[in-house]
């Protein structure tokens, strides 16, 4: 077995395992227990009593953080030309259509986001085997597909992000750095919960909500209260 560093060490000794600690706890600790020399993410990894072989049972949607993400995203937007100039004007940092298309054939993926209009879709199909595994091929379920282009791009650049179960029933994502206040932290895990909580599919049956923690980059991983999930409805 590996053996853990003294400052991982250490941190482990802060958090209690056989304990479910409730968010602001949580909030608070996750700074604590960060051990990195840079502004770690704080991460949520919920496991969810859903089977997501079924498509009525799919977890997937979207949600704006309250205080962002903390990190620059990249965005590009695939519009024709009469979009470009309103893409640009929002604050998209790539812009344009076929010529980066052609790019990311080549093997281009220097970006986050891809944000895209309805009719240009046709022209994309053929990214899906690149795309796809990065979990950047552009969904209207997710806001990414859209004759809004402006607003797409402002509410990514603001802080929304996409979510999505895995096959094993998991979702994970970032709320924040740990550089934020313990408040903003509360804020955002609160905005990202009480969204997953909303979408329960109808399908699904028995205990949605099984496990829940947080934890920074390369910090131990901290129990939350299911019940103080649960209730963010």
């Amino acid at each position: 077995m590996a053996k853990k560093g003294k400052r991982y060490e250490q941190a482990m000794a802060l958090v209690n395992p056989e304990f479910e600690y409730s968010l602001e706890e949580a909030c608070d600790l996750v700074k604590k227990t960060s051990s990195t020399k840079f502004d770690a993410s704080v991460d949520i990894d919920i496991r969810l009593g859903v089977d997501p072989r079924h498509a009525d049972q799919m977890v997937r949607g979207t949600v704006s953080l309250p205080h962002g993400t903390g990190k620059e995203v990249r965005v590009l937007a695939l519009v024709n030309e009469a979009k470009q100039d309103e893409a640009k004007e929002a604050g998209a940092d790539h812009v344009g259509l076929d010529d980066y298309i052609k790019k990311i054939e080549e093997g281009w993926a220097e970006i986050d986001v891809i944000i895209a209009t309805p009719d240009v879709m046709g022209k994309l199909g053929k990214l899906g085997r690149f795309l796809g595994p990065r979990g950047l091929m552009p969904n209207p379920k997710s806001g990414t597909v859209t004759m809004d282009v402006a607003a797409a791009v402002n509410q990514v650049k603001a802080g929304q992000i996409d979510f999505r179960v895995d096959k094993y029933g998991i979702l994970h994502t970032s709320v924040g750095k740990v550089s934020f206040d313990a408040a903003a932290l509360k804020e955002n895990a609160e905005a990202f919960l009480s969204t997953v909580m909303r979408i329960k599919p109808s399908s699904a049956k028995g205990v949605y909500v099984k496990s829940v923690y947080m934890s920074s980059t390369m910090g131990p991983s901290i129990p939350l209260s299911r019940t103080a999930v649960t209730s963010l409805v």
